[in-house]
């Protein structure tokens, strides 16, 4: 499941969303500047960890299920 608004965000690279953020208008102190690296870096892992799910729950059969003898 996406998270709302992620359908309309663009798709940038890591790399080039790294470079934004190193570059950007605004300096940022070290740990301000790790900690929006952190945050950047973990959306996009949860991002690739649910399209694997979602891809994964897409192979599943979909079939009546089998009824179990309890």
């Amino acid at each position: 499941m996406t998270q709302p608004g992620e359908a309309s965000r663009p798709h940038i690279p890591l790399q080039d969303r790294l470079r934004q953020l190193l570059d950007g208008p605004v300096a940022l102190d070290k740990r301000a500047l790790l900690g929006t690296l952190c945050a950047e870096v973990s959306r996009r892992e949860t991002l690739a960890y649910a399209a694997g799910w979602n891809d994964a729950l897409a192979a599943l059969p979909r079939g009546p299920r089998p009824e179990s003898d309890a």
